[in-house]
């Protein structure tokens, strides 16, 4: 029997064409599928459809701060998945609410979609440190 690979899914939800454009275009070139939605209804239901292993999130969608609830409802919902929020500045204000929402990471929005994007691989990829095995045969 073999094992079908499932493909690995991003969701990117931002309320600009142009950076949803941008940030889709560069995880597919990373082998994701990527799911974009531009509110927070539309990013809910991509969240009931599918398992997502990355998530960026901005944090105005419709009003100032609003997309810090959808990334902590991706946390509780995907705890073991990557999700990074941007932010128009990294105060200290953002940072808490960055913990309290479980985001991994934070990013300002005058950062380049590239370096995003290439940060979020960095950290999301697993571990490829090797266990040391055990130097015992069983017999």
């Amino acid at each position: 029997m073999s094992t079908v690979a499932r493909q690995k899914m991003a969701l990117v939800v931002h309320p600009d064409l142009t950076m949803l454009s941008k940030y889709q275009a560069l995880l597919t070139g990373a082998q994701f599928s990527t799911v974009v939605a531009r509110d927070i209804p539309t990013a809910l239901l991509a969240i009931t459809q599918h398992y997502f292993e990355v998530a960026i999130i901005s944090s105005q969608l419709g009003e100032s701060g609003d997309g810090w609830p959808l990334a902590g409802v991706f946390h509780l919902v995907f705890p073991k998945s990557f999700a990074s929020v941007i932010v128009p500045g990294a105060d200290l204000l953002n940072l808490q609410t960055a913990i309290n929402n479980g985001v991994q990471e934070i990013f300002e929005e005058d950062r380049a979609p590239e370096a995003v994007v290439s940060a979020i691989l960095t950290a999301a990829a697993p571990s490829t440190v090797a266990t040391p095995r055990s130097r015992s045969r069983l017999q």
